[in-house]
């Protein structure tokens, strides 16, 4: 072997960045052949430079053409040492300083065998373990043949490993292309080049030394790990490669952390991604993931994740490195969210990505997935460089080996403490001793490895992933698939689920659940010979039941004591706080498994409250009610030494509850003889006395249970000992030996009571001394044990006077670990709680809300009275009123926000800031404090005789009790009342340190967290819309705007629906007596992703409400309060529960009569809720029979309830079914009572609990059919519903903003859908004109455009259904589906009829003007044949071209002259002249200053003037009893002059005067048609009749606003047919014509250019059309004012009456609005179209000219080659020609009929000459466009304008008969009521007060309030009630107006600002009662803008 053979030659490179230079191109030549080497170099340098004949072992470098090329020929032979290739390698690194680009491997391929492979690689390795990056392959062939010679499976592998970069060098291989090949290489690695800083031996260049010197520290390492599908794997990914590093093994040296260099970096990777893909959740696979980190020194880990997805991977992923690596690793945690090319504009909104990005301490980078980016990988290396200063410079493992370490050695000392104490203080003292000691601690040490490893297994048998990795209430308080299942049986895997499913349900059984095993048999049987062991029973029964093994259960306190060890506190404490509940022994001490720490969870039970009943000295019942942790109460201790016979935990259940297992004992279902968490374990239960003779004991007392041998838990011993009143002990006998004898005799000498228990002895109770008690147990009757053990305490506590609080028993030992003070963030938590309740110190509960809380007090409650008031009104109110309680509630709020903040609530402020991280312990701190502060005035029971003498003092008492309830939901009250007030006066508080914008967030985050949110504050009984409306923002803001489904519930006081929710959810909404719900609260329940697929919804919204018949509301308000409260609530839920409670029909039927109003209500306005009827406290629901008649009845009463009820509220309903959808047999459950026994020892009834899981199934039943409610449609639901309940009058107030917003989308729809056919039907149209005008087709059938219309109307078809089907609000939205399918239908229809009344119109038009078109063809043809023969004549003077030019003057003039002289010339029209003409001859009798004086008539305030009445007619009022306000009957006559207007445009357009010209007949027949309408009106019902001037000024108006289109349809009528202007307009053609013919031009050239000048008109009018069309479509798409529905149209055109301020447009407007409509369009149209011509307009047009070009010539090369093919001639030509160009062009054969065509029979020549000349025509067309001609050249019809007038404007024009406001329907006689959002002042319209100038300020929407405001119908003497207008009938009857406050600040500013005009106008005055508020004066105009912007 050569010298140095055989050892390692891999060295360490990196790459350095440098710029793509062609001039740096740096090639190194690595080959085996030196021939091949020196071919290649010669192609790249293109010379022979290289020596083919030098030494072979030569390293040669030549340079040329910025290149340099280093060739190695020899380094790939295999023969060469180790030590030779690191020579060559230096040399080559030294000649291509500072490092090669590119590396060219040239193989051959011969160059196969295993030898050849080894050695190349060591070669490449020697250059880097990067160096495939820089390496190409370059294999030689000798041929060109097409088929490759065939690559080997080494150089395949070769090429493969460099990225395939491959080059087949051929013979004939060109130089150009291996250049072109390396220079993109070099671009594609971004100028980096490979070298290598270890060779010493190397003479470094000064810039490799300058490098050196400015090397960076030593390299940071980074883990990755995530989602391998976020990253691209590939050559030029920076960070990471092409290779995917795989975990599928468990070989840790497969994982190679990937040393790189990037952007001046050093930085080793370590890829982790693909452990998603791996069975990584093995322990041994975690173990050696965990010696990877031990051996390489990790500095950050990146979280790789997909930018806007987390998907249950990733949720996994992250929790696998926060088990395997620690919680602390978050810190050293940075998130890298990857992205497509085209996601680059995202960003993150994601609730969930925010939660994780704030776990992660807020740091993350984006960058592409590929990873190939320079920038985005220089800043992630500094990013990563940040995160490592930030952990000041720590490595992780130093962390990980500190926890790591403090934790064993805390193990450590907890386990030999004591033991080392003991043998310290016995050295020198007994030898033998010490040494036993020392066993005894290796024994100990010894068990507490087995104990652990039982607890592991334990967890690992219950899927737990142990104390690292914790428990948290999210994980069971969400709703799951195992949630629904009601079963007593489970499997092991689902034990805790399953436990803490019932648990949290409050049932009891959740210690009893059996566990299924897998293969499990009921019987065990043995293979036997039957036969043989039939008659042997010893036999038979001998057999081992092996396979039921009692020791392989899990104990059920195993599970409960699992899930606390791995419980967070904030599980614990709910799961401590639920065993309370259920009557359970709650854990008090409790060592840790693991280290055997004892410890006392303290902080759990913090939210439990005890209450019990005792006797005071004289004889009267006093009730007390205590947090558990104050209860000073005597303390009774239990404890065993030994093994016992008998159980003590059976004992003590005797003595507290002997129905209820309150201490789980050894006889318990389930129990097992192993269990692995309960030794040591101390649990506490109390027993609480109901004040009845039958207690056991006659006050409060723990009993304290010692689980275990006493003996060998000192500690927990000690503690209860010193601590109990009582200690009672049970062993099997007394023995001096034994080691518990100390122990015995030392609470034998105390003066505490002692009782002994033995379980030996049969004797009975007996007292040795004085306190000190003997008891047997052997064989004795357990009652009878109990009775006299029960005595014997009642004795021992009445001579002892020891008590115990819970809170003080940490001072009674040392060692043990209180939770609350071992949390620092616990601590911490209630320190900050703790501060602020030291506000409150001293303080009187009554005056706590008064001092600390003011902005929810007075003011508020002011505020909401006056909000009432302002929504209720009373009667004689007028605007001035309402304007003065807007005033007053403006005041009250400036009031609020001037207030200060309490030091209260800015500490509050100040410490919720402070424990951002640890919020949540803080608030759960603040809650209990403020509870317990609450509750607990001791007060007495009365006698019956003494209750009406104490009753004053009774509500006194209940009124401070309400006014001391002080709780977190009042202190997010007061926040919410001071951003309300921010809100409204639009600035923060003096003294808020921050925007008060950020305050609901708060709120937010506290509902995701699980608190309640108030949503009714009960005090002031309102609804804070504003903070909850924001608060919804900020929650739908962090979670997205998530599908809630709504479960409210209603029922009376105190009838346990707090209680129903909380067990059916795991809620802790207030339960106990003292603090029943006000008001109404809301909380989130999530659902899993699992159920999120099978409910469509991912959280349920629980509304809890204040029970109904309230005992603090009194009188008439109950009813009122019950009914608004039922409204709101059934009103808001998806589901309501309505909870009965027992028995009472009187109590039912007040209950059902309130439920049955509200859903009534529901109906009414089109809500639809469902109901689901719990009646509680049933005795007997089992009982089949009476339920069905408990059912039957109740269905009587609903029924009974529905006829009352539907009398109220003035609706059609018999039964309950006719209101809401109801199923008698499943939507009314009977549930059992709650307690089982009777309080307050009794637990829940397990049966209560069964029946919540029941009533949970069918909820979920109906949410299945749900579609849930979106949370911002919550939030308007909300609004809608309390603006509604505001009113008095809720049916008719209610808006549903939803329906509304909703049907606002379909409007919008419904006018694209509309104008899809509009437009596809003008295309259809302008074909088939064009079809006419050509005389190609000669009729028009409705099928034919049907058929046209077919794609266009399905592809509409298809969009509706989409829309109605998958929008989000489809549930809404189905209601109104067939109505617009039908009105689709309809327009369709419609489209069809219109276009083929029009063609049909054009084809007889066609025929009417045939003799016209003749007369203009003779004329041309005239003209053309006598030019040509002046031109035949003039032959000889060709080139006197003067000449020619004079005579071809002559002859026209002359020939022009003979034209007119034969033919009538068109003259120009004076409409108006007409119309006075032809009136003058109906109404001889007419004034003479008549038509001087006329005006317009459309824009006439009043047309009183015009009628006459037919009888004696009461003038219409408005009539209340103080005022009067007149109506005249305007609306009739204005709506019949809009509707005769509309038709005669309609008229005016059919008679085509563009083609067909004016005459006086077209006055006539408008005329005519005029008269017969104003006939046919005056024999309807109205009682007046029309003057004579009526009818003249009508024809008047009419005619003069048509005046204009008449007269430019006319003139493009003349200029296109009076002969001097059409014959004139071809003066230029024929010259042309002419010239051509006196140069001997060929008949083909001469007749192709008349068919170009016959087409240049044509192409003109369709190239004018089909622009108007595309610009229509641009219109609508860029004009913001057209580009959506009519609505926006409007809140444009009230934009532009504002910016313009001209009172007359606004009288238009208002009493034209269609008009105005038009007139608008029209004006935009027009100015789109200046602005736009110069780039759209005349880019279209342009766009156009050039795409009829196209057809023309491709017409005429068709036709051209037609003729040849049919040997035709000329004639065959033109119409092939003519035929295919009818479809674009109005051009037929006709046009040319009198042209001499025979001697043209060129075709080819033609088609020359056509293509030759059309471009001239067609810029001589184009150069003619500009802005002015545009409109004018086109004809009405296929204006842009008209079109989008048509468009717009066929929608509802209905007025409102008050203020004249425009219904809102997009559609034209929709189904249904006018409605408008916002009425306006109908001052406006004139209406005043009788008998005074009065004008009247009210809005229509606050004068349907009125209670006592009159007007008269239009023709009827009999009033009506304002509020009642819909009984006039009529115009009446068919509008929806609300009575509630909404109003546009718009026209109060119109009002203002047009003052003078209005009263000048109508000659009235806004004064006295008509005075202007001075309210509405505030506004400006930019607030009646932004009103706009705001409200439409």
């Amino acid at each position: 072997m050569a010298d140095g053979e055989g050892r390692s030659v891999v060295q360490t490179f990196h790459t350095i960045p440098q710029s793509p230079m062609k001039s740096d191109l740096r090639i190194v030549l690595l080959g085996k052949s030196l021939a091949e080497n020196s071919r290649v170099g010669k192609l790249i340098l293109g010379n022979e430079k290289f020596d083919s004949k030098a030494p072979s072992d030569q390293v040669q470098t030549e340079r040329k053409m910025h290149k340099t090329v280093i060739n190695a020929p020899h380094l790939l032979q295999p023969h060469l040492s180790d030590n030779q290739i690191i020579e060559t390698v230096r040399k080559c690194l030294y000649l291509s300083d500072p490092g090669p680009h590119v590396i060219i491997l040239v193989l051959q391929q011969d160059q196969c065998s295993t030898k050849d492979q080894e050695h190349v690689e060591k070669v490449l390795n020697a250059f880097s373990n990067k160096v495939y990056e820089y390496t190409m392959v370059l294999t030689t062939q000798e041929s060109d043949s097409v088929e490759p010679a065939k690559v080997n499976g080494f150089i395949k592998e070769m090429i493969k490993k460099c990225f395939n970069r491959h080059y087949k060098l051929t013979k004939n291989s060109p130089s150009a292309d291996l250049k072109e090949n390396l220079e993109k290489f070099a671009q594609m690695n971004s100028g980096h080049y490979l070298i290598c800083d270890e060779f010493e031996g190397s003479e470094n260049s000064t810039e490799q030394q300058d490098r050196e010197r400015g090397r960076k520290k030593s390299p940071l390492t980074v883990a990755l790990f995530g989602n391998s599908a976020s990253i691209q794997f590939r050559h030029d990914n920076i960070l990471l490669g092409e290779e995917e590093y795989c975990f599928k093994t468990t070989d840790t040296s497969r994982i190679i952390p990937l040393p790189r260099e990037i952007a001046e970096h050093n930085i080793s990777v370590i890829n982790m991604t693909a452990r998603n893909e791996t069975e990584l959740n093995k322990d041994c696979v975690d173990h050696l993931i965990d010696q990877l980190v031990n051996e390489n020194e990790i500095h950050a880990f990146i979280f790789v994740v997909r930018l806007g997805q987390l998907t249950d991977a990733d949720k996994k992923s992250l929790e696998w490195l926060q088990r395997v690596f620690g919680e602390k690793v978050l810190q050293f945690v940075m998130i890298l969210f990857t992205y497509e090319t085209e996601e680059k504009s995202k960003t993150i909104k994601y609730p969930v990505l925010e939660q994780l990005l704030e776990k992660c301490g807020g740091r993350f980078y984006t960058c592409n997935k590929m990873m190939n980016n320079q920038s985005e990988m220089r800043e992630l290396m500094n990013k990563i460089e940040l995160l490592f200063n930030e952990n000041k410079q720590q490595r992780y493992i130093e962390i990980r080996r500190n926890f790591e370490k403090s934790v064993k050695e805390s193990d450590r000392i907890t386990i030999t403490k004591e033991n080392t104490q003991r043998i310290s203080t016995t050295m020198g003292k007994d030898t033998h001793k010490v040494i036993a000691l020392e066993e005894e601690t290796r024994l100990e040490q010894d068990n507490a490895k087995e104990i652990d490893g039982k607890t592991k297994h334990l967890l690992n048998r219950l899927h737990l992933k142990g104390r690292h990795h914790k428990l948290t209430t999210a994980d069971f308080l969400q709703l799951t698939a195992h949630s629904l299942k009601s079963t007593e049986s489970c499997a092991e895997e689902e034990l805790i689920q399953t436990f803490m499913q019932k648990l949290l349900m409050m049932n009891y059984r959740a210690r009893y659940i059996h566990v299924e095993k897998n293969g499990q048999h009921h019987k065990k049987q043995r293979d036997y010979d039957s036969n043989a062991d039939m008659d042997d029973i010893f036999k038979a029964m001998s057999f081992s039941n092996e396979g039921i093994n009692q020791s392989d259960r899990i104990h059920p306190m195993d599970v409960q004591m699992a899930v606390f060890h791995c419980a967070d506190g904030f599980l614990k404490q709910l799961m401590v706080t639920k065993l309370s509940q259920c009557q359970y022994a709650l854990p008090l001490l409790v060592p840790d498994p693991f280290t055997q720490q004892i410890e006392f969870p303290l902080w759990t039970f913090r939210q439990i409250n005890k209450s019990w009943k005792v006797k005071n000295t004289d004889n009267e019942i006093i009730s007390q009610t205590h947090p558990v942790y104050k209860a000073q109460t005597p303390m009774v201790s239990f404890f065993r030494f030994g093994s016992v016979s008998s159980s003590k935990s059976q004992l003590m259940n005797s003595l507290i509850n002997e129905k209820h297992n309150t201490f789980f004992h050894r006889n318990c279902p389930g129990s097992s003889r192993t269990r692995v968490l309960m030794d040591g374990v101390v649990e506490i239960a109390w027993f609480c006395p109901s004040g009845k003779n039958t207690d056991k004991f006659t006050d409060c007392i723990a009993f304290c249970n010692l689980h275990g041998d006493a003996g060998d838990h000192e500690k927990q011993l000690k503690i209860l000992t010193e601590m109990a009143s009582v200690n009672v002990v049970i062993l099997p006998k007394l023995q001096n030996n034994d080691k518990s004898a100390t122990v015995i005799q030392n609470l034998y000498r105390n003066r505490k009571p002692f009782i002994c228990l033995f379980t030996e002895d049969e004797s009975p109770v007996t007292e040795p001394i004085k306190g000190k008690y003997k008891i047997g147990l052997k064989d004795r009757n357990q009652s009878e044990v109990s009775e006299e053990l029960k005595r014997t305490i009642n004795e021992c506590l009445s001579e002892s006077a020891s008590t115990f609080r819970l809170e003080d028993l940490s001072k009674h030992s040392t060692d043990i670990r209180v939770d609350e003070e071992d949390d620092e963030d616990c601590r911490r938590g209630r320190e900050a709680a703790q501060q602020m309740m030291s506000l409150l110190e001293k303080k009187d509960l009554t005056e706590i809300k008064d001092s600390f809380l003011p902005h929810q007090g007075k003011l508020w409650h002011q505020w909401s009275q006056k909000n009432k008031e302002l929504h209720r009104p009373r009667a004689y109110e007028t605007e001035m009123d309402i304007s003065r309680k807007k005033t007053e509630m403006k005041n009250i709020r400036e009031q609020q926000h001037d207030s200060n903040i309490t030091t209260f609530i800015q500490l509050f402020f100040k410490q919720i800031q402070c424990h951002a991280e640890n919020k949540m312990y803080f608030l759960k701190w603040l809650e209990i404090f403020l509870t317990s502060k609450n509750i607990f005035v001791p007060y007495k029971y009365y006698k019956s005789e003494q209750l009406e003498v104490e009753q004053t003092g009774l509500e006194r008492i209940s009124e401070e009790l309400q006014a001391a309830a002080f709780g977190l939901e009042h202190i997010m009250r007061e926040i919410g009342q001071i951003y309300e007030s921010c809100s409204f006066v639009k600035k923060n508080k003096k003294d808020l340190q921050f925007d008060f914008s950020s305050l609901p967030s708060l709120a937010a985050k506290m509902m995701i967290s699980g608190f309640p949110l108030e949503l009714m504050d009960g005090d002031a009984a309102h609804v804070p819309v504003i903070w909850i409306s924001a608060v919804l923002d900020k929650l739908i803001q962090k979670l997205g705007d998530q599908r809630v489904f709504v479960l409210s519930v209603l029922g009376i006081q105190s009838s346990g629906k707090s209680t129903m929710l909380n067990a059916m959810f795991g809620l802790q909404f207030a339960v106990s007596a003292g603090r029943c719900t006000r008001g109404a609260f809301m909380q989130l329940v999530k659902v899993s992703d699992e159920m999120k697929t099978q409910m469509n919804f991912d959280y349920i919204l629980v509304v809890d409400t204040e029970g109904l018949r309230a005992l603090e509301l009194t009188g008439s308000s109950t009813r009122h309060h019950d009914n608004e409260l039922a409204t709101f609530v059934v009103g808001l839920g998806n589901l309501t529960l309505i909870n009965i409670f027992g028995e009472n029909p009187s109590e039912m039927q007040d209950i059902l009569q309130i439920v049955v109003q509200a859903f009534l209500r529901m109906k009414v306005v089109k809500l639809n809720p469902s109901c689901v009827f719990v009646h509680q406290n049933v005795s007997d629901v089992t009982a089949g029979e009476k339920n069905e008649e408990g059912r039957r009845r109740l269905l009587q009463t609903l029924d009974k309830m529905t006829k009352l009820a539907a009398k109220d509220e003035v609706c059609d309903a018999e039964r309950f079914s006719d209101v809401i959808k109801f199923d008698v047999q499943n939507d009314v459950k009977y549930f059992a009572h709650l307690w089982e026994g009777n309080p307050p020892m009794a637990p829940p009834n397990p049966n209560y609990c069964e029946n919540i899981q029941e009533l949970k199934k069918t909820i979920m039943s109906h949410a299945s059919k749900s579609h849930g409610t979106m949370l911002i449609d919550l939030k308007d639901r909300i609004k809608d519903l309390w603006e509604a309940l505001l009113n008095e009058r809720f049916v008719f107030s209610f808006r549903n903003s939803l329906e509304i917003s909703a049907y606002r989308k379909l409007e919008t729809k419904y006018s694209k859908w509309s104008w899809s056919l509009r437009s596809a039907m003008m295309e259809i149209e302008n074909k088939l004109h064009n079809k006419i005008e050509n005389e190609a087709i000669h009729e028009v059938e409705e099928t034919d455009l049907q058929k046209e219309l077919k794609k266009t109307s399905e592809e509409v078809e298809k969009s509706m259904s989409e829309f109605f089907e998958k929008d989000t609000d489809a549930d809404i939205l189905v209601q109104w589906k067939s109505s617009f399918e039908i009105k689709i239908k309809e327009i369709q229809e419609n489209i069809v009829r219109e276009t083929k009344k029009k063609l049909n119109e054009i084809l007889q038009q066609r025929d009417l003007k045939k003799k016209i078109d003749d007369q203009k063809t003779h004329h041309e043809n005239t003209l053309f044949e006598k030019s040509k023969e002046l031109a035949l004549k003039l032959k000889d003077k060709t080139n006197d071209e003067e000449t020619l030019k004079k005579e071809f003057d002559s002859f026209w003039k002359h020939s022009v002259k003979k034209i007119i002289r034969d033919t009538h010339p068109i003259k120009d029209n004076d409409i108006m002249r007409d119309v006075k003409l032809f009136l003058s001859d109906i109404y001889e009798s007419a004034p003479i200053g008549h038509w001087m004086d006329s005006t317009d008539i459309f824009s006439m305030p009043s047309y009183t003037q015009y009628v006459l009445f037919k009888k004696e007619f009461k003038e219409s009022v408005i009539k209340s009893s103080r005022y009067t306000q007149t109506l005249s009957p305007e609306d009739n006559i204005r709506n019949f002059i809009t509707d005769v207007a509309q038709q005669t445009d309609k008229m005016i357009q059919s008679f085509n005067i563009s083609k067909m010209g004016y005459n006086i007949s077209c006055i006539q027949q408008i005329t005519d048609y005029i008269k017969m309408r104003v006939t046919e009106h005056q024999k309807t019902s109205v009682e007046y009749e029309f003057k004579n001037e009526f009818f003249m000024d009508l024809v008047h108006s009419i005619c003069k606003r048509a005046e204009q289109m008449i007269s430019d349809q006319h003139k493009m009528f003349r200029d296109a047919n009076d002969p001097e202007i059409y014959v004139e307009k071809k003066r230029e053609e024929y010259y042309s014509i002419f010239q051509k013919y006196c140069h001997g031009a060929t008949s083909a050239a001469i007749f192709g250019e008349i068919i170009c000048q016959k087409l240049k008109e044509p192409i003109e009018q369709s190239v004018y059309k089909k622009t108007a069309r595309d610009l229509t479509d641009e219109i609508m798409k860029n004009c913001s004012s057209l580009n959506g529905n009519r609505s926006k149209l409007e809140k444009h055109i009230l934009k532009t009456l504002a910016e313009e301020e001209d009172f007359d447009k606004y009288m238009n407007y208002i009493y034209n609005p269609r008009d105005h409509f038009k007139s608008f369009i029209r004006n935009k149209v027009s100015q789109y179209i200046t602005d736009k011509f110069k780039g759209s307009v005349l880019h279209k047009m342009k766009e156009n000219v050039k795409l009829l070009q196209q057809k023309i010539i491709k017409a005429a090369h068709e036709s051209t080659e037609h003729v040849q093919l049919n040997r035709g001639d000329v004639g065959l030509w033109l119409k092939s020609f003519t035929q295919q160009l009818s479809d674009v062009l109005i051009f037929s054969e006709k046009d040319l009929s009198g042209v001499k065509i025979s001697v043209a029979d060129n075709c080819n020549l033609l088609e020359d000459v056509i293509r030759e000349e059309l471009p001239a025509i067609m810029s001589d067309i184009y150069c003619k466009f500009n802005t002015e001609a545009f409109l004018v050249k086109l004809d009405y019809t296929f204006r842009p304008d008209e079109i989008l007038i048509d468009h717009f404007c066929q929608c509802c024009w209905v007025q409102c008969p008050f203020c004249k406001t425009v219904c809102t329907n997009t559609i034209e006689n929709h189904h249904g009521d006018h409605s408008v959002a916002f009425h306006r002042s109908i001052g406006l319209s004139g209406i005043h007060y009788d008998n005074t100038c009065n004008l009247c300020t009210h809005i229509c929407t606050s004068a349907v309030g009125n209670s006592n405001l009159y007007f008269y119908p239009i023709g009827s003497e009999d009033k009506v009630l304002w509020r009642d207008y819909r009984t006039a009938g009529g115009v009446y009857a068919d509008w929806s107006i609300t009575s509630d406050l909404s109003e546009l600040p718009y026209w109060k500013w119109f009002v203002c600002r047009f003052q003078k005009d209005l009263e000048k106008y109508y000659m009235k005055t806004f004064v006295g009662s008509g005075k202007i508020p001075d309210e509405w004066k505030i506004y400006s105009k930019q607030d009646a803008l932004e009103s706009l912007d705001k409200y439409i």
